[in-house]
């Protein structure tokens, strides 16, 4: 009976303290990070949704161990960290797509069949064509949702660049910031960055004093920045 007592300490724990994963990772060599990850994918003491949450906590403490989580055998998972906020908003859109747009679509398949000889059926060619590009983003969608792992994006380490982070950058004595933010946060006019961008992935990993270069947003001029601070988002 003390076991099961101990596990849900552990859950209780790991779930309500978003710190303790990066502190007990900390200055860890990257093989013991992907052990870590590892067991906590495996384990059956946590729902899907919590070891989603928790491996979004490895991966923003330690951004290498995305490629790590699933093993070094067989296909890789591309696993993308995003926030809650555009998590939600991709489910939105896959929702309306496969219950009010592609039975749509079906409907306006069948209403212009319904109006002869398809060979000269501009209706039916249409709605043939958006039932193909409908059913490509059902697709992609559909791998977007299965690799996401969602996070508050908060607490984030700044000893050095990592999702989660404002970076202030000099240029020529000119100070700019950027936030690094999740794979689907991207607001250029707000210098609000994926990870996975141009920028993001310029930025990520590295630390105050360091030099990275990248196109500016405006001018699509290649530039040299500092790195002159680091904090973290929220």
């Amino acid at each position: 009976m003390r076991a099961p007592r101990r596990t849900l300490r552990l859950q209780n724990f790991l779930m309500e303290d978003r710190e303790l994963i990066a502190d007990l990772l900390a200055g860890e060599e990257m093989n013991e990070v992907r052990n870590f990850a590892r067991k906590l994918l495996q384990s059956p003491a946590f729902a899907e949704l919590d070891r989603k949450s928790l491996m979004a906590r490895v991966i923003k403490a330690h951004p290498e161990a995305q490629e790590l989580v699933t093993g070094d055998s067989g296909p890789r998972k591309e696993t993308l960290v995003v926030s809650w906020d555009s998590l939600e908003r991709r489910k939105a859109e896959y929702e309306d797509l496969v219950n009010k747009r592609i039975p749509g679509n079906i409907k306006e398949i069948a209403i212009a069949r319904s109006y002869g000889d398809l060979r000269e059926n501009f209706e039916y060619k249409a709605a043939k064509q958006m039932q193909a590009v409908l059913a490509r983003r059902k697709t992609e969608l559909e791998k977007d949702l299965d690799n996401a792992q969602g996070s508050d994006l908060t607490g984030a380490d700044t000893s050095a660049v990592n999702i989660g982070t404002v970076v202030t950058l000099q240029h020529e004595g000119a100070t700019e910031q950027y936030t690094v933010l999740g794979a689907w946060d991207s607001d250029p006019d707000r210098r609000l960055v994926s990870y996975l961008s141009e920028i993001g992935q310029a930025l990520i990993g590295q630390k105050v004093g360091e030099k990275v270069e990248f196109r500016d947003l405006e001018t699509e001029e290649e530039r040299t920045y500092e790195i002159v601070d680091i904090t973290a988002w929220k």
